[in-house]
């Protein structure tokens, strides 16, 4: 799968993506580490990217309908959570092909211990 990772995510994410067989571009990479979420998931959808987040605002179907999108995995974890563990929980996600298959036009919101997939 090919995604676009949101600045709020660990760098180390990219490697992880890049090693799991799948392309991982990085908003940092591409001049839009600053801009909003609008011109993010604009820049998603036009160059079908499943966008990769812990921005919690992407998981607001009402703006962001994940019908519209290559997917979108927004992690759900503390505001402390380490890089490390932000980059485990992530590829616990990748690992799963049955997950992956689910995710083309709809929204995961990943866990430590659980998905939870929108629309049903």
């Amino acid at each position: 799968m090919r995604f676009l990772l949101d600045a709020s995510l660990p760098r180390s994410a990219g490697p992880l993506l890049h090693r799991l067989g799948h392309e991982a571009v990085d908003v940092r990479d591409i001049g839009l580490r600053h801009a909003s979420d609008d011109v993010i998931a604009s820049h998603a959808r036009r160059n079908q990217l499943a966008i990769a987040t812990r921005d919690f605002d992407f998981a607001d179907i009402r703006n962001y309908p994940p019908a519209d999108y290559a997917g979108i995995v927004v992690l759900q974890l503390p505001d402390d959570a380490t890089a490390a563990q932000v980059v485990k929980v992530l590829e616990t996600f990748l690992l799963r092909a049955d997950w992956l298959a689910q995710l083309p036009g709809r929204l995961a919101i990943v866990e430590g211990w659980r998905v939870r997939f929108r629309p049903a």
